[in-house]
């Protein structure tokens, strides 16, 4: 779930403004998975505008405080989430850790990188949440490391169901800077795009792997 809906809206804009999100229902991408999406998602280009990865720096370090408590460690996930979570580990005063996909195949065969005391309290930082699989593999991670891991919170979800059910699962609570259906609301009411654009993406998010592009 969202932190809050100001957070929310204000988030959304950003993304849109900075071209991290982009909105294409006409010529949609393709993703690594092979599914066809109208929207295309990079967060990793807020770290190139101060403005708007101060902004997420500084919601996340207060959200984070408030909804988990303050943690001993944050932990970013491999790659895109490194940059901005090193900024609120920076923001708290707290030690930061990263997880990488996999272990290391030579030297230490590290995992998580940083260190990290069994029973320390963690905090999960991350940039995107479709199906929430890689997320998921980075808290397995910490967890068998020793951590107690809090929760997670990210920059932006698809809003997916089978996202809700895989935290659901592994008994993570995952909250957001902002989310699809916040998303949709601010591209409509600014006119990034058309009302009948609006529910190409909206069907879209009800069944992404057998989306019909036709519009």
């Amino acid at each position: 779930m969202i932190f809050n809906k100001e957070t929310a809206e204000k988030t959304a804009e950003f993304l849109l403004q900075i071209n991290a999100i982009k909105l294409n229902p006409r010529n949609p991408f393709t993703w690594a998975s092979g599914w066809k999406s109208p929207i295309y998602c990079d967060n990793r280009l807020i770290l190139s505008f101060p403005a708007v990865r101060n902004y997420v720096r500084d919601e996340f370090s207060k959200n984070i405080e408030k909804q988990f408590g303050k943690p001993d460690v944050i932990a970013g996930v491999a790659t895109g989430a490194i940059g901005i979570g090193i900024l609120v580990a920076e923001s708290m005063g707290l030690p930061f850790v990263y997880v990488r996909p996999e272990a290391k195949k030579h030297g230490r065969q590290n995992q998580v990188e940083g260190f990290l005391q069994k029973g320390q309290n963690v905090v999960v930082v991350e940039d995107l949440i479709s199906t929430g699989n890689s997320s998921l593999l980075a808290v397995e991670a910490l967890r068998e490391a020793g951590a107690n891991v809090k929760g997670m919170a990210a920059i932006f979800t698809y809003g997916f169901n089978v996202a809700e059910e895989n935290f659901k699962s592994a008994n993570i609570d995952l909250f957001t800077l902002s989310n699809y259906q916040n998303l949709l609301n601010l591209a409509v009411a600014k006119r990034y795009i058309t009302e009948e654009e609006e529910q190409t993406l909206r069907e879209w998010n009800v069944s992404p792997s057998t989306w019909n592009i036709e519009i």
